[in-house]
């Protein structure tokens, strides 16, 4: 009875498939592999830009991860200037 008694107040804890840290260097290094080969995908396909700096290898990879530092350093700001206090609605 008492054992009955001590699973319902300390069920076992439940484990995600992403709690494995194996799991999640699975993804990260797919993730890699992924990106790596969209950025060398880039030498198989003819491009027709209208701007020289638009031919160079990877140029609208690195443009999209420039632009997305660019975006969180950006948010990091505008933060610091719109965060309200912590108490804000229960004034």
């Amino acid at each position: 009875m008492t054992e009955n008694a001590s699973r319902k107040e300390n069920p076992p804890e439940r484990r995600y498939w992403l709690d494995d840290k194996r799991n999640v260097t699975k993804i990260y290094r797919g993730l890699l592999v992924v990106c790596a080969g969209l950025f060398a995908a880039d030498l198989l396909y003819d491009k027709h830009a209208k701007f020289a700096v638009e031919e160079w290898f990877g140029f609208y990879g690195l443009y999209g991860f420039v632009a997305c530092v660019f975006l969180v350093l950006a948010a990091k700001q505008l933060r610091k200037l719109l965060m309200r206090s912590e108490d804000y609605y229960d004034r």
